[in-house]
């Protein structure tokens, strides 16, 4: 990842940012999944430094090669409660770090969730839970596929954004991001055109639901043919066809070929581009000790009016 991705508060800019997180976090029900609360948080997030809003609107005109923004230097508190350990873990406390994810991911655009994923919860916790190591989920410590997020959604978020609260242990715990924009050069004509092709399908999670028992055939590729948004998931997508499978297996080449490892400090909050880029993790061993790695989540809308029929009482939960 280029310097020009990352983006560091200087310590003036991380006290306002504190001062804006802390207020936040009084405004009554204290609930981070409260419409009053998340109202302020819609107009507060307009009081984080003035640097900080224009590189996030840099960023949404153009996420540039990697599709990821770096911020760093955001508060942290001194003393953080333990890592939590149960399964689905979420964030309903307003907590001053749960404030700072949500604001940050408010001045981008609409922070959204999905009923059937951590029960709707808008501030997720990716955290290891015992007994769940070699999943291919949020709660294992095996390396993470690459994959976009919600793959299988035709509203999928644009954006995700991934505060570290606290690292691993040993540190080694990479956000492994992968962008399209720099695979697209390394994949020949002809398989760009089959990924281009409705030729593939994303497994829906048992949660979910699956109509008719079968996903939907899509593209992994669309848009502008050298510019292409992307829709994969590589522990969940499955070609249809031989061709379809040759063309994953060179698109998979390309992109581990451009893969990049992030390891967040706390107080890091990395903004993935969901169109354009691809994320995973590396392998890292949990000791379910109360310190161990601990990221809040969001996923966030830029055109919050395209789900309305999918959120009830316009609503920021898709059902």
């Amino acid at each position: 990842m280029t310097e020009d991705h990352v983006f560091t508060l200087t310590q003036v800019e991380r006290d306002q940012t504190r001062a804006v997180a802390e207020a936040l976090a009084e405004v009554e029900p204290r609930l981070v999944d409260d419409r009053t609360w998340l109202d302020a948080c819609r107009g507060m997030s307009a009081e984080l430094p003035e640097r900080l809003r224009r590189r996030l609107r840099a960023f949404l005109h153009d996420p540039q090669l990697d599709g990821v923004l770096l911020v760093r230097n955001l508060p942290v508190a001194s003393t953080l409660a333990p890592t939590p350990t149960v399964y689905e873990s979420v964030e309903r406390a307003a907590t001053p770090a749960a404030g700072t994810t949500a604001l940050v991911s408010m001045q981008i655009g609409e922070v959204i969730a999905y009923r059937d994923e951590k029960s709707g919860a808008l501030v997720q916790n990716v955290v290891p839970v015992a007994g769940r190591e070699e999943q291919q989920s949020n709660a294992g410590s095996v390396p993470l596929e690459l994959h976009v997020e919600n793959a299988f959604h035709p509203h999928r978020p644009d954006m995700v954004a991934l505060f570290c609260v606290r690292p691993d242990h040993e540190g080694g715990a990479g956000l492994r991001v992968a962008s399209i924009r720099r695979a697209t050069a390394l994949l020949p004509y002809d398989v760009r055109k089959v990924l281009g092709e409705e030729r593939f399908r994303t497994e829906v999670p048992p949660s979910f639901g699956a109509p008719g028992g079968q996903a939907p055939l899509h593209a992994i590729l669309s848009g502008d043919f050298d510019d292409p948004d992307v829709r994969v998931d590589f522990h969940a997508t499955h070609p249809a066809d031989e061709q379809a499978a040759d063309a994953m297996r060179v698109l998979r080449a390309a992109l581990d070929t451009v893969t990049r490892a992030v390891h967040l400090r706390p107080g890091d909050l990395a903004v993935v581009d969901n169109r354009v880029a691809l994320h995973g993790r590396t392998r890292f061993t949990p000791r379910y000790d109360g310190e161990d790695r601990w990221l809040h989540r969001t996923f966030i809308h830029l055109d919050h009016r395209k789900s309305r029929a999918l959120r009830s009482d316009n609503g920021q939960v898709l059902s």
